[in-house]
């Protein structure tokens, strides 16, 4: 049986109001627990978080949103809905994929629009393989979901399920590069189905096949695009949050916790204090560690993964080949992965991720204006140039980044920039954000399932972590996963069942 927080659970405070805690909140609420969320930003979102400047609204995090069933799940435990709250734009194509050779890919969920565009642009027989790609894809998801990501683990003994011997009978712990390449074998459609390893900070040659799971959430579930932005998701999970009961603290920062022994008894902010029964901690790993005053013992010190530049840039122009998401493949894919994650250099022929959100939704800029997001990859701290490194680096690398992206297509970007904002890992790091990296702990071996850092710590009994550092990982998906699965250690996954509402009246929507 999987461990829960024993004792009174009645009042549980969340700390952070990032997508986990957001999610974490509903599932408790929805459970009958009262919940107080204290937030040190003004307004919800953590990573998911939101500058306006100069009538640009832009997205500070994640960009892309998949499997939105799983946020649905949160307001559904409080009878709320996903769709009652966000406007949902389904993106088509889901990305367009651009090559060092000039050739673009547009990247369908539709099987037969994908089956159709990989004919055209790399034959029949790699048509074929996809077909073979896409079915092995779906039974990877089915096997993996609730047996090895929704769920918690207690010990790697949790592992031993007939579902283990499925996951290997598909391949699942071979390389996820040569496992690829038995379905395709033109070198571009397989970074199309390999390149998200990156985020979880292995290299495709090296990482295991079960990660092309998250593959399947970018190529075959679905993408999509709340209108008002990636932000909207979190404030809207807010707004249910506070319609069902929670008491949201905005602009308090937890300085630290009191407890009585092995439990917590209250969380005390730089503004009073609050008494609770169960905590839930959100903030990055090192940081809910220091406020628990221990940390949980590894054989070897946790490896993070690489970290991003991110450069928002309100232009007076754009690009109509742009799609609302674009990958910018560079040349030399294996020398990039091998910068990244071993030498700790910046990647010497870039590959970008573009996004392009005024495309879908044009109020997120000033009228006749555009909104531009470029994610370069880097090495975290820990590996390439230091925080205090990135201060006189970082706009150095951004008149690179222009400079190579106008090469590629953007010509004439830089004089077409009105405002901008030039996120580098010195300010993940000053964010809290270990190794100065936004993707946390690296998803090797040892550091999935049952081996990454658990979301219960050993020595405090009511205290639960939730976030991309624990179970089970990085990503939009994963990361509302953590909330409910937190959730699920306080209160046994009981929960009321709330109805949700046949139809819902506009509504007045609360300030944060």
């Amino acid at each position: 049986m999987t461990r829960t927080v024993p004792g009174r659970t009645d009042h549980v405070v969340v700390v952070g109001a990032g997508l986990s805690g957001l999610a974490a909140a509903l599932h408790l609420l929805g459970a009958g627990r009262r919940v107080t969320l204290v937030e040190r930003d003004t307004s919800p979102g953590g990573r998911a978080g939101r500058i306006v400047r100069g009538g640009y609204h832009i997205d500070t995090g994640p960009t892309v949103l998949t499997m939105p069933h799983l946020a649905d799940e949160a307001f559904a435990a409080v009878g709320d809905s996903l769709g009652a709250r966000v406007d949902l734009v389904p993106l088509h194509p889901a990305y367009r994929a651009r090559f060092a050779d000039g050739s673009t890919l547009d990247v369908h969920t539709g099987a037969e629009a994908m089956e159709a565009e990989i004919e055209r642009f790399a034959g029949a027989p790699e048509a074929a393989g996809y077909r073979r790609l896409r079915a092995w894809l779906e039974q990877l998801y089915r096997v993996q979901m609730r047996r090895f990501i929704d769920t918690d683990f207690d010990s790697p003994l949790h592992l031993l399920h007939p579902d283990l011997a499925r996951l290997a009978a598909l391949g699942g712990f071979g390389r996820l590069d040569a496992r690829i390449g038995r379905f395709l074998h033109d070198e571009r459609l397989r970074r199309v189905f390999s390149f998200q390893s990156l985020y979880a900070g292995v290299a495709p040659e090296r990482a295991l096949a079960a990660y092309a799971v998250i593959a399947y959430m970018d190529t075959v579930a679905g993408v999509w695009f709340p209108r008002g932005g990636m932000h909207a998701l979190p404030r809207a999970m807010a707004d249910a949050a506070a319609d069902a009961g929670a008491d949201l603290r905005f602009g308090e920062t937890v300085t630290r916790l009191e407890r009585s022994g092995e439990r917590i008894t209250a969380v005390v902010t730089d503004t009073g204090r609050i008494a609770c029964d169960a905590v839930v901690l959100t903030p990055d790993l090192p940081v809910s560690y220091g406020l628990l005053g221990r940390a949980p013992k590894r054989p070897v010190g946790l490896r993070f993964s690489p970290s991003a530049v991110v450069l928002h840039a309100g232009t007076d122009r754009t690009w109509p080949w742009l799609a609302h998401h674009t990958l910018s493949f560079g040349a030399e894919w294996r020398r990039t992965f091998s910068e990244l994650t071993e030498t700790g250099h910046l990647m010497s022929d870039p590959s970008l991720l573009i996004t392009r959100p005024t495309v879908t939704d044009p109020s997120l800029a000033p009228p006749g204006r555009h909104l531009h997001y470029i994610l370069a990859p880097c090495p975290n701290t820990a590996l390439g140039p230091g925080a205090a490194d990135w201060r006189e680096l970082g706009p150095r690398y951004r008149d690179s980044l222009l400079t190579e992206l106008d090469r590629r297509g953007l010509d004439g970007i830089a004089a077409a920039v009105e405002e901008e904002c030039l996120i580098t890992p010195a300010d993940w790091q000053a964010q809290g954000h270990a190794a100065g990296s936004p993707f946390s702990a690296a998803h090797t071996f040892a550091q999935t399932g049952p081996f990454r850092p658990r979301n219960l710590v050993r020595g405090t009994v009511n205290a639960v972590l939730a976030g991309c550092g624990t179970t089970p990982g990085v990503g939009v998906p994963t990361v509302l996963l953590s909330g409910k699965l937190a959730a699920a250690r306080i209160t046994g996954g009981a929960r009321t069942g709330r109805p949700r509402p046949a139809v819902r009246e506009s509504r007045e929507r609360r300030p944060v």
